[in-house]
């Protein structure tokens, strides 16, 4: 399982995907905003997405794990 974490505190701004979809490596999963600023959230291993524990509107902390996938 790969965790997806942010990069830097922000507010999530887009969920491009729902759980159990099939995603590709190097595919946009979440965006995050900050300062402005528009920060996609990749995941870099293809597989399914066994879980998004943020929705939009939500403020994460830097670390924080946004979704699960399953390789």
């Amino acid at each position: 399982m790969t965790q997806l974490k942010a990069a830097m505190a922000g507010t999530v701004f887009t969920v491009n995907v729902t759980e159990g979809e099939e995603v590709q490596a190097g595919q946009v999963v979440i965006v995050l905003e900050s300062m402005k600023m528009e920060i996609p959230v990749e995941t870099d291993v293809a597989g399914k997405v066994a879980s998004i524990n943020v929705q939009v509107g939500d403020f994460v902390n830097e670390d924080d794990v946004l979704a699960v996938i399953e390789a």
